[in-house]
Formats: structure tokens, sequence, C-alpha cells
């Protein structure tokens, strides 16, 4: 297989502003922005300043656009990405502690520790079958859900855009929840307000007192030029009866 030649030139930072203002990007201060892109970089931030562009193939920006909006995007997902991978952590903690609990009433508190579990590959056929099993009668579709959240946070993990990203991972839609869902109606299950809503869902059981939808709401509320919609929230989605603060 024939690699394709690299021909983008290299660009000093100067290099770099000139550019972005031949394709009409704006700079309100132009010593910060050559700060940011010398410690952020251009590659990272251009993921932010498509929402910019009038044509992404061109790489023409909208009359207007400044570097300014694209580093306040930037803020934003830091802000959101840290948000969220701080909830992530009570969540994963809370189902790690609930595996543990339920393998030790079952085989006692070394269970882990006890090869007889594993070394019999029928036993452990056994056990794996037993596993899908109850994963299929599951009324609840967590296990594809735990999957979703473990990608989010790798995103977080490894600094990635987050804010607008439609998630390759898709948990599925739940036939039938024990507690209060969202309407999913027209939703796409790719979307961050899909993954942000699953958060709250199992804060409710595992943090009752939690604040993750105050922190969502005032987070959109510091950043009003952010469009929400771009993140699959619904018109009126703080109405619904998950999202409603208590």
């Amino acid at each position: 297989m024939t690699k394709a030649l690299y021909t983008k030139p290299f660009l000093s930072l100067h290099g770099q502003m000139a550019q972005l203002k031949s394709r009409g990007m704006k700079f309100a201060d132009e010593a910060k922005a050559l700060h940011l892109l010398k410690n952020v970089g251009y590659y990272r931030f251009s993921g932010y300043w498509y929402p910019l562009l009038v044509n992404r193939e061109t790489h023409v920006f909208k009359s207007g656009a400044t570097f300014e909006s694209a580093f306040n995007l930037y803020k934003f997902d830091r802000e959101l990405r840290k948000l969220i991978i701080g909830e992530l952590e009570k969540i994963e903690v809370a189902v790690r502690t609930q595996m543990t609990y339920s393998l030790s009433v079952a085989h006692g508190p070394f269970w882990l520790d006890d090869e007889t579990l594993f070394a019999n590959p029928v036993k452990y056929i056994a056990t794996l079958d037993k596993i899908n099993s109850e994963m299929r009668r599951s009324d609840e579709d967590f296990i594809s859900w735990l999957h979703g959240l473990t990608y989010i946070r790798n995103i977080c993990a490894h600094h990635a855009r987050l804010w607008n990203r439609f998630l390759q991972v898709q948990p599925l839609f739940p036939r039938r929840m024990q507690h209060t869902w969202i309407s999913i109606e027209g939703l796409s299950n790719r979307s961050m307000y899909y993954i942000l809503s699953m958060i709250v869902y199992f804060l409710n059981t595992v943090n009752p007192k939690h604040t993750f939808r105050q922190k969502i709401g005032n987070l959109l509320r510091k950043y009003p030029n952010v469009d929400a919609c771009a993140m699959g929230f619904p018109v009126g989605w703080y109405t619904e009866p998950l999202w409603q603060i208590v």
C-alpha cells in the first residue's frame, strides 16, 4: 500500500496567524493569540474554529469570526471535561463496589484469588455464558451505557475535544427504566446531551444530593455563545423531569 506524501509546509507561529488572517479570522489580542498557538497548538484549536467556518473545504471563515470565539469554545470544552471526569469517578467507584460486593456474596471475600473459579475452561465458559444470559435478560441496558461512559472518560483523560463530538460508541436506548429518564423522541444517542443525561441518571442513584445538573446549567450560562444544540440539547431540555433541580 502506497503511503500518501505529506505536502503541507511548516508554518511558524507568525505564519500560522498570517494564514488564519488570510482566511478571514480576526484577532483582538495578537500577542495572546500567539502565546496560545505556542502552548495549545494550531491543530488542537482547529477543532474549535470549525463552527466559525463558512466553508470547511476552503477553510474560509464567516464574517466576524474571531480567534477569541474559538478560544471561548476551547475554555468551555475544558471546563466541561473537568466537570464530567469528576462525576465519572463517583459512578465508576460505585459500579466497581457493587460488582465486588455481589461476587463476594457468591464466592467469599477473596473470590479474585480463588483460582478454581477460572482454572477449569469448562466452568469458565459456563460462567461467561451465565453473564451473557444475565445481560440479555436485563431490563436496563447499563452494560452498553458503561461502555459509553468509559469512552467519554478516555476522551476527557486525553484532553480531546468533547463539546460537539458525535460519539463513536452508541449507548442503547433503554427499554424500561426504574427511575426518571428523558423523553427519547427524536434524540440521538450519539450526542453529548444523551451522555450527560446518563451521568445524571447514575448520579441520582449513587449520589442523590449531587449538583451536576446545576453545574451544567451554570456552565452553559457562563458561555452563552456556545450552541447547546450542537451538543444535542433539545429545545426546553431543562423542563425534563430528569434535569429539573429538586
